[in-house]
């Protein structure tokens, strides 16, 4: 039994760099949808076609969503895009300084 076991582990541990070589983290990769449309998948989770023309038809149409701007409007961003989107209004954000109380 502790030959199979030892065997089996072998063959793990050999295995192991074979999967990590196809994908390596913080690579894009490229993939096909079920369209049959080329698009890169980013490291942080975003996509985009590879053809220039179905680019730019998603960016122009991503456009129209204020969620997808970087803080919609009337809400307070932080700096540089940095930090989270503030609603107006918000108690924690308008609750004033502790200082002293």
């Amino acid at each position: 039994m502790s030959r199979l076991l030892m065997t089996c582990l072998i063959c793990c541990c050999a295995a192991l760099p074979v999967q990590a070589d196809e994908v390596s983290p913080g690579k894009p990769i490229d993939a096909v949808t079920a369209t049959g449309d080329k698009v890169v998948l980013h490291p942080n989770g975003r996509w985009e076609f590879v053809d220039s023309g179905k680019a730019q038809a998603a960016k122009e149409i991503a456009q129209q969503y204020p969620e997808n701007q970087v803080c919609p409007p009337g809400w307070q961003g932080g700096l540089l895009g940095l930090g989270r989107c503030i609603p107006p209004g918000d108690p924690a954000f308008n609750r004033g300084s502790r200082i002293g109380k």
